[in-house]
């Protein structure tokens, strides 16, 4: 499903004294099926524009097209539920919502609110409890009896019983140690390319948006600063830099390298098998 974002402005607490511009002339289109970064620093505007991707917030100028939904500033919209199954958010540390007395219960909690039969989530939760990568027998335990990261995955297959067409992930690895953050990752990417989800990830992690995305879009005061592939967007890394942004460690490394040995490298790396390659690459011209 695409999702596009016209002319989009947003402002918290109009016609009051606390007023505030948290985007203005935001212009995307994140295609179906592609996976999407969204970078910025704190501030530019990544939260309140992740929050029009599924209408839990309505531009105050512009329009948001949801598959085949418009939601237009100034107009009233019914029936947004549908929207919000298909578009699937997971926030920084979703186990923080978790409430029922089995972990099945919890899993069956969404769908069972937008009509599914009680019999259909079960199967649901079944599917999504395999997706996050658990076994089925932890269904029947209270997800308060869970370890950390197991409680992070049920809350993840909660979302993904909806079976949403789009996944929004907000920071989603927050709080964990680095293993814990690549199994979460890894696990996002698989979903992606087995099940075609859509997937926009809302991250700091430069590491990570260089790894999984086909698009990068970088947040800036409000709006969109820049759009392009990990290749384009990491192309300059002293832009970032001055934006306040970080880079991929290997980016960091190369750019060290053309500044204090001159060296010249075609593209930058985004992984260490590409950075060894320009690195020898690199020193064979030199030596000619």
């Amino acid at each position: 499903m695409r999702i596009t974002l016209d002319d989009v402005e947003y402002r918290y607490q109009v016609n009051t004294p606390f007023e505030h511009l948290a985007l203005h002339d935001v212009n995307i289109s994140m295609e179906q099926g592609t996976y999407t970064a969204i970078i910025g620093h704190t501030g530019s505007g990544k939260s309140t524009l992740l929050q029009h991707l599924n209408a839990l917030l309505k531009p105050t100028k512009g329009r948001v097209i949801i598959g085949d939904r418009t939601i237009e500033a100034g107009k009233k919209e019914k029936a947004l539920r549908p929207i919000r199954q298909k578009v699937g958010i997971v926030f920084q540390f979703p186990e923080h919502q978790l409430f029922d007395e089995t972990v099945e219960k919890d899993i069956c909690f969404g769908p069972m609110n937008f009509g599914v039969s009680e019999n259909d989530a079960k199967q649901l939760a079944r599917k999504a409890i395999g997706q996050v990568g658990l076994s089925e027998e932890i269904l029947d335990k209270s997800p308060f009896d869970l370890s950390g990261g197991q409680m992070r995955r049920v809350a993840i297959a909660g979302v993904l019983a909806m079976e949403p067409e789009v996944l929004v992930l907000d920071e989603p690895t927050a709080g964990l140690d680095p293993r814990g953050r690549k199994e979460i990752m890894d696990m996002f990417y698989e979903l992606h390319k087995r099940e075609g989800i859509s997937t926009i990830l809302v991250t700091h992690s430069m590491e990570d948006a260089a790894k999984y995305a086909d698009d990068i879009i970088i947040m800036h005061q409000g709006t969109v600063f820049k759009k392009g592939t990990p290749q384009e967007i990491f192309s300059d890394p002293e832009q970032l830099l001055d934006l306040g942004l970080d880079v991929p460690d290997t980016v960091r490394f190369q750019l060290k390298l053309q500044k204090e040995l001159g060296v010249r490298f075609d593209h930058p790396c985004l992984n260490i098998g590409d950075l060894a390659i320009e690195i020898d690459k690199a020193m064979k011209r030199g030596n000619r």
